[in-house]
């Protein structure tokens, strides 16, 4: 059936987080005093991931994992530098840096003129509202739901909850969520009881029992699920 509440993530979905993450690394570290930024970056990508790991699993929040992935380097590395100093300067730099993937604005644009569209995110709320407003595209969203102004993350219940509510309560079987995480938008939204979309530009394969509804490998099949 044509969808007409669609539920998008933002990092590796919509946003190049790849990109905004290299820049906001290589930043801070040299803010830091610490010149052999490839020297670390392995390290660091292994702890922030294993973080927000823990957030989905309900074990972490969002601002916890601001400061610790940096305690965590300094400590395991042992880094001459401030953990406090590196974490401001790395969301001020996520912030400044990253664009949308190419052709997701002109679908975004689509989208919205043709269903009720949100923004569900796991992250924190500086570096993804200041994303937002850089970006233009708060205003094609009818509800926006950042997991560290909610208290709670994908792929448990409460934010979809949240967005719901925003959205006027729309019948589930309208809804669907779109995203690259297997574990946080795929299973987040089954477990909500509403179909799930899952981007996969590189033809991952599916590890969850729990299997997407939808697959698509560019952001543009978005359209074919949703009504005209």
């Amino acid at each position: 059936m044509p969808y007409t509440t669609i539920l998008i993530d933002l990092d590796h979905t919509i946003f190049d987080s790849d990109t905004s993450e290299t820049a906001a690394f290589r930043h801070t570290m040299l803010a830091a005093g610490i010149e052999d930024v490839a020297r670390y970056s392995g390290a660091y990508r292994a702890i922030n991931l294993e973080l927000w790991a823990a957030v989905e699993r309900h074990e972490l929040t969002p601002q916890q994992v601001r400061i610790l992935r940096f305690e965590q380097l300094v400590a395991t590395q042992q880094l001459d530098a401030d953990p406090l100093r590196m974490a401001e300067d790395y969301v001020l730099a996520l912030g400044a840096n990253g664009e949308l993937y190419d052709g997701a604005l002109e679908v975004l644009e689509e989208l919205s003129a043709r269903a009720s569209l949100a923004l569900v995110t796991n992250g924190l709320s500086e570096v993804q509202r200041t994303r937002i407003r850089r970006l233009g595209i708060d205003e094609l969203f009818d509800a926006i739901a950042i997991s560290a102004e909610i208290g709670a993350a994908k792929p448990g219940k409460q934010i979809f909850d949240s967005v719901f509510a925003e959205l006027g309560q729309p019948a589930k079987s309208s809804a669907i969520m779109v995203g690259d995480n297997l574990s946080a938008d795929i299973q987040g939204g089954a477990n909500y009881g509403i179909a799930t979309c899952w981007y996969n530009p590189h033809g991952r394969v599916a590890t969850l029992s729990v299997q997407p509804g939808h697959e698509i490998a560019a952001l543009h099949e978005l359209l074919t699920l949703v009504s005209a």
